[in-house]
């Protein structure tokens, strides 16, 4: 394993040289993490790297890590393997037609046969290739939303991209979740910056309304960028914005107050989403009804444009980033941070 941040359990070795004796292996110094299987006692468990070639450690030759581990293991920033209370989650491995000896603790054991081509060696750990890891993920999925964030975010980190998922999903038959799979793929886009974004678009969809344009780039008549919304209904002149925890504070405050300010310059209505508001979606629809009715039906366009001036470069599609040099990556994909 090629990983700088993880370190691969060995086996007991009488010699002591590449693995523990079985007397060290008893101690304080060496952990157990699967049959005849150690680390160093002080190796963090947690870690998400290290959770999953623990996992992955005396597992039937032929299968691989897939799901949220796969998507996950290069840093993509909203794969990392917890749940909303910051729970671990099992890391799911593919077994295809093999069996595990024994049901191990962190390790979700995945029956679901492979096609070939399906697993790929990356860093010296075996997985299945992005189209394979993210089915696995949507079709498992809690709920559609839960879903369409999943794609959405791998759109996001361009692990895939449209077509070759679709083509992916096209083969599945009938599979478990293959229904789900598709409605997700159907709702998802390419340039939602995350998971937040992913579930105001769902909601936003499910009153019927327009789907809006995701992090469309708003400029002046002159080609200056004024204001990038979250999502934004350009007929109607409705745009929506999410308000986490990164806008806590004087400073995000201020502003939070000074884009809305520009919003009614530009005669565009703002709806903002609230974590709060996931407890009970009612008072965000209210405020998106509501904006609807208060909105100028677009009139306000006069005033700013959506076409790109010739300094812009365009990111909203996993082809278009994919293309950009590290230069421009450093530049125009600052929202990844």
């Amino acid at each position: 394993m090629t990983h700088p941040a993880v370190t691969a359990p060995v086996a007991v070795d009488p010699s002591g040289q590449h693995g523990p004796t079985r007397r060290q292996a008893r101690g304080p110094h060496w952990r157990r993490t699967s049959a005849n299987r150690f680390v160093p006692a002080t190796v963090d468990p947690t870690h998400l790297q290290q959770r999953i070639v623990e996992a992955v450690a005396s597992v039937p030759e032929g299968s691989a890590v897939t799901g949220w581990a796969a998507l996950g293991w290069g840093g993509a920033r909203w794969f990392a393997g917890t749940t909303a209370t910051g729970q671990l989650l099992p890391v799911p491995i593919a077994l295809d037609d093999h069996r595990l000896a024994v049901r191990r603790p962190g390790v979700l054991a995945c029956h679901d046969w492979l096609f070939d081509g399906e697993v790929t060696m990356v860093d010296g750990v075996p997985m299945t290739v992005p189209e394979r890891s993210l089915s696995f993920a949507v079709r498992r999925a809690r709920s559609d939303r839960a879903a369409v964030g999943l794609i959405d975010m791998a759109y996001a980190w361009d692990l895939t991209a449209p077509d070759p998922f679709w083509l992916h999903l096209s083969r599945l038959g009938g599979r478990p979740g293959i229904r789900r799979a598709r409605r997700a793929f159907a709702r998802a886009e390419e340039n939602a910056w995350s998971p937040m974004e992913s579930v105001m678009r769902c909601l936003w969809r499910e009153t019927g309304r327009p789907r809006p344009l995701s992090n469309a780039p708003i400029f002046d008549l002159a080609g200056d960028h004024l204001l990038t919304p979250d999502l934004l209904d350009p007929v109607a002149g409705v745009a929506g914005e999410y308000d986490g925890a990164d806008h806590a504070g004087l400073e995000p405050r201020r502003r939070d107050l000074d884009r809305e300010d520009l919003y009614r310059e530009l005669g565009i209505e703002l709806v903002t989403m609230m974590s709060t508001d996931l407890r009970d979606t009612t008072a965000f629809l209210t405020r998106l009804h509501r904006a609807y009715g208060r909105s100028s039906g677009g009139r306000g366009s006069l005033r700013w444009t959506l076409d790109h001036p010739e300094w812009w470069v365009d990111t909203s599609t996993v082809a278009r980033r994919r293309a950009l040099s590290a230069s421009e990556r450093a530049v125009w994909l600052r929202w990844r941070r």
